[in-house]
């Protein structure tokens, strides 16, 4: 497996994240409770679809406007489609080696994606054809993307420290820089707040960024937290949710910059990457990357949330990156493994 492609590939020196705090913003840390914790049972629920070309390192992945699923072959230089079925089609992107990383559904109903090594953000029609617009700063690295509340496409620029929007009127890409240095950022969503939040993997931090280009920066409560990927809260929660990479715990945090961390019952070596939430169940699934395993976050009115971890059938497939289908299931990436994965939500 490369590491090229993992989230959080900057966090292979635990001393350069300890070193890492500080910054321009603070927030008084708020407890971090136990959860209540289920056993692990059996693998069950669980379909899994090889994907066509040899170990082609699926990431991203999202739903199309087309109700299949979308996803990301970095190491193949391919973008994906499944259908709900389980019957893949694979699209070469234009530029060779680009190194796809995250993927998003736009809101002109076509699918948007990061080129990391390409540096570009890719355009793929349902139909299958490619566009992509090259970011303005060179080795930006961008990874993560999505549809902004604004009715364009934001990213994140790792290897820059910004933060960058393609306007989807000219196609032309804005770029807003991290007041932190070194911020590295990885996953982006938008809030409730009408803004976009995301993650700053090397300084443990959370930025908000308006419309206008704006940016807040809050810092987690544990430092060397490694914040990976952010998802919104359930609907009128006024939170985000993310993972803490290199400390095995998921956390919560206000639209006013609070923040709250949660241990998943694995905590060495879970390496919790994908979050995603689920209306149907009211609840978050999380992909735990280091163990092999899916975990389920169920909220509570207490805010202490119960986590129960669930095993995938095929061992060490290190999966990434989630979203729920159109068919109410959960579907990630399974990158070591070479697979997408599906499991029934109960």
């Amino acid at each position: 497996m490369r590491s090229f492609g993992l989230a959080l590939s900057g966090f292979a020196l635990a001393a350069a994240l300890a070193a890492c705090g500080g910054g321009s913003s603070v927030i008084t840390p708020s407890p971090s409770p136990s959860p209540s914790v289920s056993p692990t049972p059996t693998p069950t629920g669980y379909t899994e679809y090889p994907v066509p070309t040899a170990n082609s390192f699926p990431y991203g992945i999202t739903v199309g406007s087309d109700n299949n699923l979308w996803f990301t072959e970095e190491a193949a230089n391919k973008i994906g489609r499944i259908t709900v079925a389980g019957v893949i089609t694979e699209y070469p992107i234009p530029t060779a080696s680009s190194a796809p990383y995250g993927i998003t559904a736009g809101p002109d109903g076509n699918l948007w994606f990061t080129e990391s090594n390409g540096n570009k953000i890719g355009k793929i029609t349902v139909s299958g054809t490619f566009s992509e617009i090259t970011v303005p700063t060179a080795s930006s690295q961008p990874r993560g993307i999505t549809a902004g509340p604004d009715g364009n496409i934001w990213f994140t620029e790792w290897g820059a420290g910004k933060i960058g929007r393609v306007n989807l009127t000219s196609g032309s890409i804005s770029e807003f820089t991290i007041p932190t240095n070194g911020a590295e950022p990885v996953s982006i969503a938008a809030g409730s707040d009408g803004n976009l939040w995301f993650t700053e993997s090397l300084t443990s931090k959370i930025g908000q960024i308006t419309p206008a280009g704006g940016i807040t920066e809050f810092t987690t409560p544990t430092i060397g937290s490694g914040p990976s990927f952010i998802t919104p809260g359930p609907p009128g929660s006024n939170t985000l949710w993310f993972t803490e990479y290199t400390i095995g715990r998921v956390a919560q945090i206000t639209t006013g910059g609070t923040i709250t961390e949660y241990p998943l019952p694995t905590v060495s070596g879970s390496q919790p990457n994908g979050i995603v939430y689920a209306p149907p169940t009211s609840s978050f699934w999380v992909l735990e990357s280091g163990k092999g395993q899916v975990a389920n976050v169920v909220p509570t009115p207490s805010a202490t949330p119960t986590i129960t971890e669930y095993g995938i059938l095929t061992p060490n497939s290190y999966p990434t990156t989630g979203v729920i289908g159109p068919d109410n299931a959960l579907w990630f990436t399974e990158t070591n493994a070479n697979k997408i994965g599906r499991r029934t939500i109960p």
